[in-house]
C-alpha cells in the first residue's frame, strides 16, 4: 500500500502517523531567512545615524587619492565637522557618478581627468590632449561645466601628478631609451599599462596614435600589480604617476614626452555644490587646502605609505600638523577591532542577499517546475544573469543604486539565485510518481500537495542548492570592497595595492573560514529541515 506522505513518514523503516503541519520545509525556509536577515540588522552598516550626519569623502584605489582622502577628512575633523572616508571605490568614473549622484560629497581629483575623461563638453574643445590649454589658470570653463552638474572644485592643492610612461634602467640602457619616440623602434617591447589608462581619451589609444607607436603586446593590470610586473620583468613599460613613491625607489626611467602629449593633471578637490550652503565651515576648511602640497612632499607622503608602510591616516595627521598646525589624532584600529567590524559587514551583504535568494528563488523554482515554458525563461535568465562578471555586476548596479552596500547586495542576490532555482526545480521533479498520485488519492489540491509532500521531499535538494548560493556569495562579497561595500574584500583591496601579505591574508582566511561555517551550518540545518525518514532512506 502505497504510504500517504501528508499525515505519515517513514521513521525506522515503518510508516509511521504524524499530526498535519503546514509543511517543515516552508517554516525551515521562513525561519532560516528570518534569522540570516535580523543577523543582517545587526550590522552597524544597517543602522543609519539619526544624529549630525557625516560628510562623505571618497578615493580612488590608488594610494595617493587614498592619501589625499584622510588628510580631508581629518581636516574636516580638525574643524569639528564630521567626516567619513570611503577609501578605494574604483576609478573615476565610478567616484565621479557617486558625487553627481549625492552618494559621496567631496573627493580627489586631477585636472586632466576631469578636462578630458568627465567632461565631453570641454573634451570637444581641447580634443588632442597633446595640445591642452594651461590647465591652472584656465580652469572657468572647468568651473562653469561642473557647476550644470551640481558640483564645484577647490583651487589646485600645490602640485601636478601628470601621467608617464616608465621602464626600468636596465631595459632603457639595453634599448636606449630616453623618450616616448623611441619606443617605436622596438615593438617587441610588452606593455604593461592600468586597466584605466587603456581606455581614457586622455590615455592609451590617444598616445599610440600622437607617437604612431606599433606594440600591440599590451595587457591591462591594476597600477600597483603594474609596478611588480615590471621588477620581474613581466612587461618592459607601464604608465606612472610622476609623484609615484616607487620612481626613485626602484630607479625607474622616465621616458621623456617629447611630444608633449600628456596634460597638465593638477590635484583638486570635486565637491557638491550644494556644500556651499548648508556646510559653508567645511568648504572653507577645503579651500584652506589649496596650494598646501607641492610635489616633493606628495612624493614622500606616498613613499611613506608604500615604502615605509605607514598608515595613511598616519600620514594625513602628520602632515596637518607640519604644514597647517592643526592637530589631527590619526583614526587606526588594532586587528581585533578590524576583523570585527569587516565581520559585520560582511555578513550584512552575505546575509541580506541569501536571505532575498531564498525567498524569491524558491518560489521562482517551483514555478519553474509547474510551468514548463515558463521555467525554461526562469533558468534560461538566472543563467545568463550567472555569465555576467561580476565587477561589472557591481558597476552596472552603481547609476540605479549608488555605491557602497545596496549595489553589492543587489549583484550578490542576482549571483544567488541560479543554483537554488535549479536545486527546487530538480527536487521537485526528481519525486517519484507513485507518491504524487498518493497526494492526489488524499484529495489534496495543488497548495496542499505543495506544502505537505512536494516541498518536504524536495527539502534536501533544496537545501543544497541554498548552501552552493550562499558559500558562492560568501566569495563574491569580496569584490563589494571596490564600491565601498567594506567587508573582507577592504584589507585584500588595500593589501594588494601596498602589496602586503599580511592585509591580504587579514581578509583571505575570515573570508574561507566563514565560507566553511556556512557550510557545516546548513549541513547541521539538514538534520532539522529535512524529514528523518527521507534521511535514513538517502543514507541507504
Amino acid at each position: 500500500m502505497t504510504p500517504r506522505l501528508g499525515i505519515h513518514r517513514l521513521v525506522d523503516g515503518a510508516w509511521a502517523p504524524v499530526a498535519p503541519s503546514r509543511g517543515r520545509g516552508h517554516l525551515a525556509v521562513t525561519t532560516v531567512a528570518a534569522a540570516i536577515l535580523l543577523l543582517a540588522g545587526l550590522s552597524p552598516r544597517a543602522v543609519a545615524r539619526a544624529d549630525q550626519p557625516s560628510l562623505r569623502i571618497g578615493s580612488k584605489a590608488f594610494t595617493e587619492s587614498v592619501i589625499l582622502g584622510e588628510i580631508v577628512a581629518a581636516a574636516l575633523r580638525a574643524a569639528d565637522i564630521p567626516a567619513e572616508h570611503r577609501r578605494e571605490l574604483g576609478g573615476t568614473q565610478i567616484l565621479f557618478q557617486a558625487l553627481e549622484h549625492g552618494d559621496i560629497d567631496i573627493y580627489p581629483e586631477y585636472t586632466g581627468t576631469i578636462r578630458y575623461e568627465l567632461l565631453p563638453e570641454l573634451r570637444r574643445a581641447a580634443p588632442v590632449p597633446g595640445a591642452p590649454p594651461a590647465e591652472a589658470s584656465d580652469q572657468q570653463p572647468m568651473q562653469q561645466a561642473l557647476a550644470r552638474r551640481g558640483l564645484a572644485m577647490t583651487r589646485s592643492l600645490g602640485f601636478n601628478n601628470t601621467y608617464a610612461l616608465g621602464v626600468s634602467s636596465s631595459t632603457a640602457a639595453r634599448h636606449g631609451l630616453l623618450s616616448i619616440s623611441d619606443l617605436r623602434r622596438h615593438p617587441e617591447l610588452r606593455f604593461g599599462l592600468t586597466s584605466e589608462f587603456l581606455d581614457r581619451a586622455d590615455g592609451w589609444p590617444g598616445l599610440r596614435a600622437r607617437y604612431r607607436l606599433p606594440q600591440r603586446n599590451v595587457r591591462g593590470m591594476v597600477h600597483d600589480v603594474a609596478y611588480r610586473a615590471l621588477l620581474a620583468r613581466e612587461v618592459d613599460v607601464t604608465d606612472l604617476y610622476s609623484t609615484d613613491a616607487e620612481i626613485p625607489e626602484y630607479r625607474l626611467i622616465v621616458l621623456r614626452d617629447d611630444l608633449e602629449y600628456f596634460p597638465e593633471y593638477h590635484a583638486v578637490l570635486l565637491y557638491r555644490a550644494a556644500l556651499e550652503r548648508t556646510h559653508p565651515r567645511a568648504v572653507a576648511a577645503l579651500q584652506e587646502l589649496a596650494g598646501a602640497i607641492d610635489e616633493p612632499r606628495m612624493r614622500q607622503m606616498n613613499a611613506r605609505v608604500k615604502i615605509e608602510r605607514a598608515s595613511e591616516s598616519l600620514v594625513a595627521a602628520d602632515f596637518l600638523r607640519d604644514v597647517r598646525g592643526h592637530d589631527a589624532a590619526a583614526a587606526e584600529s588594532r586587528w581585533p577591532r578590524r576583523v570585527l567590524q569587516r565581520t559585520a559587514e560582511h555578513l550584512a551583504l552575505v546575509g541580506i542577499a541569501v536571505g532575498a535568494c531564498i525567498a524569491v528563488a524558491v518560489p521562482l523554482g517551483v514555478v519553474a517546475f509547474r510551468r514548463l515554458r515558463t521555467g525554461h525563461a526562469i533558468l534560461a535568465l538566472a543563467g545568463i544573469i550567472q555569465t555576467i562578471p561580476a565587477l561589472a555586476l557591481l558597476v552596472l548596479m552603481i547609476p540605479i543604486l549608488g555605491i557602497a552596500a545596496p549595489p553589492a547586495v543587489a549583484a550578490l542576490f542576482l549571483y544567488g539565485l541560479l543554483p537554488i532555482i535549479r536545486n527546487t526545480h530538480a527536487g521537485l521533479a526528481a519525486i517519484p510518481t507513485p507518491l504524487r498520485e498518493s497526494a492526489l488519492a488524499l484529495g489534496l489540491d495543488a497548495r496542499g500537495r505543495l506544502w505537505r509532500v512536494e516541498l518536504p521531499l524536495a527539502s534536501r535538494s533544496i537545501l543544497a542548492g541554498i548552501k552552493t548560493s550562499a558559500v558562492i556569495t560568501v566569495g563574491f562579497a569580496t569584490l563589494g570592497a571596490l564600491i565601498g561595500a567594506g567587508g573582507y574584500g577592504q584589507p585584500i583591496l588595500t593589501g594588494i595595492r601596498l602589496n602586503d601579505h599580511r592585509l591580504i591574508l587579514e581578509g583571505a582566511i575570515p573570508a574561507a573560514l566563514l565560507a566553511l561555517l556556512v557550510q557545516g551550518l546548513f549541513e547541521l540545518m539538514e538534520r532539522w529541515i529535512v524529514p528523518r525518514g527521507l534521511r535514513i532512506r538517502m543514507a541507504a
